[in-house]
C-alpha cells in the first residue's frame, strides 16, 4: 500500500470518528470535535502535499 493509500484511509477514518463524535456531542465547538477536525485538516494537507509531489 502506498503512503497516499495509506492516508487517504486514516482520512476516511478520521472523517467517520468525526462525524461520530459531533453526533455524539452535538455541538460543532466541543473540544473533541475541533480536535478530530484539526487532525483531519493536518491529513488533508499532507495527502495534498504528496498528491502535488506525484505529478
Amino acid at each position: 500500500m502506498t503512503n497516499i493509500e495509506e492516508l487517504a484511509l486514516k482520512i476516511e477514518e478520521l472523517r467517520s470518528l468525526m462525524q461520530e463524535l459531533m453526533k455524539e456531542k452535538d455541538n460543532l465547538i466541543h473540544p473533541e470535535v475541533i480536535t478530530a477536525s484539526q487532525n483531519l485538516d493536518d491529513l488533508l494537507n499532507e495527502y495534498n502535499e504528496l498528491l502535488d509531489k506525484t505529478k
